[in-house]
């Protein structure tokens, strides 16, 4: 896996989902990125409560410990963001959390892997074709 360290991001979290008062009260969590391949995994998932299932044996996933938060990473994921709540101001009003990216881990390999990203009402984004526009760019920009 390589490692960076990004920055900030924001999200909104239902606060109907579990996840939702674990973060806000330990103020952590990973955001894990799946693959096209783990679909079947993240909508049994997405379907079942953490009260009612241990969902990493469920769904046959290793849990590995983050180098900064407590929460685990997915090691089948193809990255992991480990975070930290920095901003919770919002978080009543409007569900929106926001986060400092303490530990970033991306695979290696594939090199332009099929990730998906879930849109809400069952709907996900699969990445898709790539498309190279390298030639235009200047060396140094690369």
């Amino acid at each position: 896996m390589m490692e960076f360290t990004p920055s900030l991001f924001g999200c909104i979290i239902s606060n109907g989902n579990e996840s939702f008062e674990m973060i806000r009260r330990s103020r952590e969590c990973v955001v894990n990125l799946p693959t096209f391949d783990m679909i079947d995994q993240v909508i049994g998932i997405g379907n079942s409560s953490g009260n009612d299932v241990q969902k990493f044996e469920k769904f046959e996933l290793t849990a590995v410990k983050g180098k900064s938060v407590k929460a685990p990473l997915i090691k089948e994921c193809y990255a992991n963001f480990e975070c930290r709540l920095i901003n919770s101001h919002l978080v009543n009003k409007y569900n929106f959390f926001i986060f400092q990216v303490m530990k970033a881990h991306v695979a290696i390999a594939p090199k332009y892997p099929r990730t998906v990203h879930y849109r809400g009402d069952g709907i996900f984004m699969v990445s898709g074709k790539e498309v190279s526009y390298r030639r235009r760019f200047k060396p140094e920009n690369l």
